[in-house]
């Protein structure tokens, strides 16, 4: 079956969120306001089909196998977070009335892996790998020399493909409370 990777459409909300939200987890929670796992799909499906927020379809590219989304990968630019953030914050205390921070999650310089998820039934396909040799291509079309991206330390099987396509980890980070590996790669 060939793999095919588009950029994502509004339209891929109701199969690319609950691939986000497993990959992400409970800062799903965090970046939504909400703790209810509806609630926090409902308010993600919103954010994914506007344009101004690190969720948005704007920054999401899907891997399909026969028309169907079997993957997806949320990128951006360091320096684009910050703007992608702010209103994400400003969305945030909109619809609470409380002043909240998004922590960074990577430097300036870096074009940022926010999210890779692929779906269960089509692990171990080398999915994960096209994808990221996509967002290679993708921060070199962007001018970046280097790309990364954040994983739990207990995400082994993800660690092992991160550092056969390149990664390695360059240290802790912390996002919400929890320690994660930030690991890049250099572009060549």
């Amino acid at each position: 079956m060939t793999l095919h990777i588009r950029r994502a459409r509004p339209t891929d909300a109701a199969v690319a969120v609950p691939l986000i939200i497993e990959a992400i987890g409970e800062i799903a929670e965090q970046m939504t306001g909400e703790t209810s796992p509806a609630s926090v799909e409902q308010e993600l499906v919103a954010l994914f089909r506007r344009e101004d927020n690190r969720h948005s379809y704007l920054h999401t590219v899907v891997a399909e196998r026969q028309e169907s989304v079997v993957a997806v990968m949320v990128l951006y630019s360091g320096i684009d977070a910050l703007t992608l953030d702010e209103n994400l914050i400003q969305w945030l205390y909109k619809k609470s009335g409380q002043l909240t921070s998004i922590p960074p999650e990577a430097r300036i310089d870096e074009y940022y892996i926010d999210t890779i998820c692929v779906h269960p039934d089509f692990r171990g396909q080398a999915t994960g790998s096209l994808l990221l040799s996509h967002a290679d291509q993708v921060a070199r079309d962007a001018g970046f020399s280097k790309v990364v991206l954040n994983v739990e330390p207990q995400k082994e099987a993800a660690i092992r493909l991160y550092k056969r396509m390149g990664y390695q980890v360059s240290g802790p980070w912390v996002i919400y409370g929890g320690t994660f590996y930030h690991m890049s790669k250099e572009l060549t």
